[in-house]
């Protein structure tokens, strides 16, 4: 009888560990489309962007109304963080968060990849994007 039970629990444990999703730690080299949304004090606004990660550098879109701004340069990531060195040189006209740089919170499931921090008081930058 106790090599039955023993033989169920085995088959029960490795039935419920294989039917687990697994999230990704790092983050793929791909093309992301998706939604950028602000959030201040005074309200939400929101835009649609592209992200594209390639070898450690990356480019993102940015549309005329700066939401977001855009940003292309090198990032790295781990342990649930992502770095972007934005390279470019901008105007002092807007809010400076709203170009993709610096140190963002990250989850990434395989396909949705959400970026988000809370900058310098001002507002939360969220990236709601989809791998294409």
């Amino acid at each position: 009888m106790k090599p039955n039970y023993l033989l169920f629990t085995i088959f029960t444990f490795a039935t419920f560990f294989s039917g687990c999703k697994k999230e990704n730690t790092t983050i793929d080299d791909a093309t992301y489309k998706g939604t950028f949304t602000v959030t201040y004090s005074s309200g939400t606004q929101t835009g649609q962007m592209t992200l594209v990660l390639n070898n450690g550098t990356f480019s993102c879109s940015g549309n005329p109304t700066k939401i977001p701004a855009g940003g292309s340069g090198t990032f790295s990531s781990g342990n649930g963080t992502i770095t972007f060195n934005d390279e470019n040189f901008w105007t002092a006209d807007f809010d400076w968060n709203l170009i993709l740089s610096g140190t963002y919170d990250y989850t990434f499931n395989g396909e949705n990849l959400k970026i988000t921090a809370d900058k310098n008081d001002v507002g939360t930058y969220t990236y709601d994007l989809v791998k294409q």
